[in-house]
């Protein structure tokens, strides 16, 4: 049997100069990589970030204006309270004037319509989702941690405020507020809200009579101090908690606005 003899190949090894393009051309590749990964990143980074910057911008926008709307009609009801205490103090209870119902109405049944509910759906949002860290400016970061206590705080007064409502406001209403007043309003004038309505009755000619109910019980001082004291929380709230809460939704407007080019 013959034995054949396969010649041997002859491995050259290559140039070092060939393994050092090798390993430049790879280092190249992976580094390219990592920067077109990285760009990839902060584009996308940067599109979420000015995306959250519209929808946040929307919605303090939103609620600066219904702040302020809030604010000036706090300050009617204020006037209106001023009015029924002055009145309940040292007039004759016998035979109202026409203001004395839309001021009674005003100052102790409607609460929700002067009560200022600020949103904080998309804050809550991004918050909640960690999103809030593609926001780079430091002090766009500490305003919204702020805007956050304003809206804590601006609820527990409201709160407060309805549990006043809840007692000692509605047993007085149940007792001495007469309820045929407001629907008789009511069946003259069905437009709108109640506000509003009251409003149109103030400015026109009508005059629905209203008495004070279980007049022989009425305490004068007692009812005008309860007004004043109420009137006190109401301006604490106002003046405090909303102001603050305005205050601190400017800034971050004005902040977004030259941040993210926002009108």
């Amino acid at each position: 049997m013959e034995v054949h003899h396969h010649p041997q190949l002859e491995h050259k090894a290559k140039p070092w100069k060939e393994y050092l393009l090798e390993g430049l051309m790879i280092f190249v590749a992976v580094t390219l990589g990592f920067f077109a990964e990285n760009l990839r990143e902060n584009i996308s980074d940067s599109h979420r970030e000015n995306e959250f910057a519209k929808e946040l911008y929307a919605e303090l926008k939103d609620d600066s204006v219904a702040a302020a709307v809030k604010l000036a009609s706090r300050l009617e009801k204020e006037k209106e309270m001023d009015y029924l205490s002055n009145f309940f103090k040292d007039s004759s209870l016998t035979n109202l004037p026409k203001r004395v119902y839309p001021a009674y109405t005003i100052s102790f049944y409607l609460i929700n319509n002067y009560s200022f509910e600020p949103k904080d759906g998309i804050l809550s949002q991004l918050r909640n989702s960690g999103s809030l860290r593609y926001f780079k400016s430091v002090e766009l970061q500490k305003l919204l941690g702020d805007i956050s206590v304003n809206i804590n705080n601006l609820r527990y007064r409201n709160e407060q405020e309805y549990q006043f409502f809840a007692s000692p406001i509605k047993p007085f209403l149940l007792k001495y507020y007469d309820w045929s007043w407001l629907d008789k309003l009511r069946t003259k004038d069905t437009v709108g809200i109640i506000v509003d309505v009251i409003k149109r009755y103030a400015q026109s000619n009508r005059f629905l009579e209203g008495k004070i109910l279980n007049l022989s019980s009425f305490d004068r001082g007692e009812a005008s101090n309860m007004i004043l004291f109420y009137k006190q929380m109401l301006v604490s709230t106002r003046s405090l908690q909303l102001s603050n809460y305005i205050i601190t939704n400017h800034k971050i407007l004005q902040l977004l606005r030259d941040d993210y080019s926002l009108e």
